[in-house]
């Protein structure tokens, strides 16, 4: 049951990276130039208030080390490339296990 919800997540991921990806098409068509959009500024757009408050978490109980530079750096790369790098990611982590056949 958690492969399967681990999977489904996986495959959800994937499509949205798909229509981020299919979205930077068409902007870069129109600009007539290559157009990615970052992670965070996807984020932003879509919900300003959690990516403000997972800063501050990360800032203060974990260590600001892992916001900047490693979050930060994440959140600079292509949306399509981070959300399908993690749907494959979660696809094959709740892949069906195959048994070992005795012969």
């Amino acid at each position: 049951m958690i492969a399967f919800l681990i999977r489904g997540l996986g495959v959800l991921l994937f499509a949205a990276s798909f229509i981020a990806l299919v979205a930077d098409g068409i902007r870069s068509l129109a600009a007539d130039a290559v157009v990615l959009t970052p992670l965070g500024q996807t984020w932003f757009q879509l919900h300003p208030g959690s990516l403000n408050l997972l800063q501050a978490v990360v800032q203060r109980y974990l260590h600001p080390y892992i916001w900047d530079p490693i979050l930060l750096t994440v959140l600079l790369w292509p949306t399509f490339a981070v959300g399908g790098g993690l749907g494959i990611l979660l696809m094959v982590l709740g892949r069906k296990r195959r048994r070992a056949q005795a012969f």
